[in-house]
């Protein structure tokens, strides 16, 4: 099924690697282009922990639920899509790609089966945004987030997921995709860089004019030779004010969930809410911490 593009509505998926800036880009962009805005539940995956601490292991069942979890929330898009603009921070086809890496002999088999089923019945993004990073700069990116199931993270797994996501785009042609590199984008504490993405996607969409071509800034600190310590220092530097602002922001979503999920009534399960509250004003502190403000 795929949707039909007008200036009206459209269905925009961004994608890359884990800590490339999805997320973020897509927050910044749904008020810009006044649409819904549709995220990836990953972290409601019970298999996610155990999956980064043996993902030999806990593959496939970590596979199966995004697969379905995925699927289910896709089937929101058509409804959204008949009163505005969505912007997605994933797009199904992703989910192949990381069972293909992860996934081998029978379990490739059955996965591959049940994904075929479904991903027929998935809705086509109108646009791809790609975003690239070397791997020491995804590195620090997901350093600086500092999700608990992450601090181990393999740097051999990310550099083996940012190839297989670079093989899958160099002959992706389903939809058309906008690639942008973001090493040394910063999109989110310069506003000029973010109204040049912005400028790029409206054009790819057919409907804004473009601009001028997407600055390549170049952070101070970065002319150490790639992958030193050095160089992620800063790349991770960068980002630490934006990167406590964002788990904040994320933690914090987490408790509103919670509450629309019945977990602070008389009868719902309240461990769930303490879990987030008690996250979301560990995640406050620490902003506060980042910008010098006692709280």
């Amino acid at each position: 099924m795929r949707c039909l593009l007008s200036t009206r509505s459209f269905f925009l998926a961004i994608e890359g690697p884990i800590g490339v800036g999805k997320t973020t880009l897509a927050r910044l962009l749904h008020p810009r282009f006044e649409a819904d805005l549709l995220l990836e539940a990953f972290d409601e995956n019970p298999f996610l922990a155990d999956f980064y601490a043996d993902r030999a292991r806990y593959a496939f069942q970590t596979q199966m639920v995004f697969l379905l979890s995925r699927y289910q929330q896709q089937q929101t898009i058509p409804a959204s899509l008949r009163s505005r603009p969505l912007i997605a921070d994933y797009f199904f086809a992703k989910d192949s790609l990381f069972a293909r890496l992860n996934l081998e002999g029978d379990e490739w088999a059955v996965y591959e089966q049940l994904y075929q089923v479904l991903a027929d019945r998935i809705p086509v993004p109108n646009l791809v945004v790609y975003l690239r990073a070397d791997t020491e700069v995804l590195m620090a990116r997901i350093a600086m987030r500092d999700r608990a199931y992450e601090r181990d993270m393999d740097r051999s797994y990310i550099e083996r997921l940012r190839e297989a996501y670079a093989r899958y785009f160099s002959i992706y042609t389903q939809t058309p995709v906008l690639t942008i590199d973001t090493d040394n984008l910063n999109y989110v504490q310069d506003p000029n860089a973010l109204a040049l993405v912005e400028s790029q996607i409206r054009t790819a969409l057919g409907i804004g004019a473009y601009q001028q071509p997407l600055p390549q800034m170049e952070p101070a600190g970065l002319s150490q030779a790639p992958g030193s310590l050095t160089e992620s220092a800063h790349a991770a530097s960068e980002w630490n004010t934006v990167g406590e602002f964002l788990a904040a922001n994320e933690a914090v979503g987490r408790v509103g969930a919670a509450l629309a999920g019945g977990a602070a009534g008389p009868d719902g399960p309240r461990a769930k809410l303490r879990a987030a509250l008690q996250d979301a004003v560990e995640r406050l502190q620490r902003l506060g911490d980042a910008v010098g403000v006692d709280l």
